[in-house]
């Protein structure tokens, strides 16, 4: 028996009123909100939040990392193995970039499922487009994980029963590197293509699980074509009370992210012995059929999907478009920061990357705020800089930067928790550490 052991998910802290883009471009915006990262996270940061959700709630490392995104930050250098760095994981375990289309995502946990041992699928996104664009309100930046693997790396909890793919060369979707955002053909061609090949993957997979449509209690489509989603669900023969909801009006779509996002809703809403239904579309479709287990009714996520997309903190419609680079504001006049050292971090990976050090792991602890500063005058992408000085719970003190947190609303006394954000990027290359964050519990 061979499926899925663990799950995490990381929504970004801030929230986008679709209300405000008409309101300052003229067009576009429309109703809810989208999950906005800040500036300091991209998708590797967002990676390593969410994997370190699914290791802590597993307490086992993986023996495999797999990193699936349409946005990374690197290329030509596997951003994977910055994740498996955050992780503390072994030299032995291999780390693999996916990259390039939602698909990705499909093709990493079929590869997870393939093979042996523990595998941590990794699927990432940020997703932008031009202001006032569909593809800008419609969107949302989150990533997703599931630690994949037998009996042998612990208790099952939802079995893959089986599967079905369908491929196709059309052009929907495409988007040259470098580009704010994607570009879509007419949306009646996408539906044409999609639906059939979501219904032959839907059904070579329920025949492979030896599976009725009336069978399946959860029905989870996931895809950047909202139309060709909404159809096919529709086409389906799944009870619409069956239908997962995508959470468009208050996540968005997270592209890559999407598909794991909405499979750990739906494996926290389960009950054992519900049979759980992933069907993906993205340059044809890939269908995983799974049974939740006994072992189900046990677990419970230390972040529920549920809890984190009910809090969260505005963030303006100007302040979104600086951060992503849409917008030209005046800089601090203040020297930008140099080109971080390759040698440097390469001899201080365990402590950059991991914050670890002989005397303990302070990334997987909590800490007070014993005094803080704001710093008005330090370079920023996002001023002002507030920096504490952090006592953690097993005697350590450590200067640190604060996100996720308004200045005004900083105190001492404040206990806060570790997060691994990237501080700058100089010449190409991301300088990434770890920031304190106030305390984000189950629900919050």
């Amino acid at each position: 028996m061979r499926g899925i052991v663990g799950w995490g998910v990381h929504l970004p802290r801030h929230r986008l009123d679709r209300g405000q883009i008409a309101a300052l471009v003229g067009v576009g915006g429309g109703a809810g909100t989208r999950v906005v990262a800040s500036y300091d996270e991209d998708t590797t940061t967002m990676a390593v939040e969410a994997g370190r959700i699914v290791v802590r709630d597993a307490g086992a490392a993986p023996d495999a990392v797999w990193l699936a995104t349409t946005t990374p930050a690197y290329l030509d250098k596997t951003n994977a193995t910055a994740v498996h760095a955050a992780l503390r994981l072994a030299q032995s375990v291999p780390a693999y970039d996916a990259v390039g289309s939602v698909r990705s995502t499909s093709g990493a946990l079929r590869a997870a499922l393939d093979g042996s041992g523990s595998a941590l699928v990794v699927a990432s996104d940020l997703r932008t487009g031009r202001p006032g664009s569909a593809e800008e309100s419609a969107g949302a930046d989150a990533a997703a994980a599931v630690l994949v693997g037998g009996p042998d790396d612990g208790p099952v909890l939802a079995e893959l029963l089986g599967r079905g793919s369908a491929t196709a060369e059309f052009l929907d979707r495409w988007r040259e590197p470098g580009a704010i955002g994607s570009r879509v053909w007419e949306e009646r061609f996408g539906e044409t293509k999609y639906v059939p090949l979501g219904l032959d993957a839907l059904g070579a997979a329920l025949r492979s699980a030896a599976v009725d449509t009336d069978e399946v209690d959860m029905l989870v489509v996931a895809g950047l074509h909202e139309r060709a989603c909404a159809a096919l669900a529709t086409s389906s023969g799944v009870a619409t009370d069956r239908i997962a909801d995508r959470l468009a009006g208050s996540v968005g779509n997270p592209g890559a992210a999407q598909p794991l996002l909405l499979l750990a809703r739906a494996l926290e809403q389960a009950e054992p012995g519900r049979v759980v239904v992933l069907l993906t579309l993205s340059d044809g479709a890939d269908c995983f059929v799974f049974r939740t287990t006994a072992a189900i009714a046990g677990h419970r996520s230390s972040r529920p999907v549920a809890s984190q997309v009910l809090v969260g903190a505005p963030v303006d419609y100007g302040r979104y478009l600086a951060w992503r680079g849409l917008l030209a504001v005046e800089p601090a006049r203040r020297p930008e920061p140099a080109r971080p050292s390759a040698s440097a971090a390469g001899r201080s990976v365990d402590w950059k990357f991991g914050l670890s050090s002989p005397e303990g792991v302070l990334a997987e602890q909590e800490g007070t705020v014993t005094t803080f500063t704001v710093d008005r005058l330090a370079y920023s992408p996002s001023p002002p800089v507030v920096f504490a000085v952090v006592d953690f719970d097993d005697g350590e003190r450590l200067p640190v930067e604060l996100t996720d947190v308004a200045a005004a609303d900083v105190s001492v006394g404040m206990r806060v928790e570790m997060t691994f954000r990237r501080l700058f990027t100089a010449d190409g290359i991301a300088n990434y550490f770890w920031k304190a964050r106030p305390v984000r519990g189950g629900d919050d």
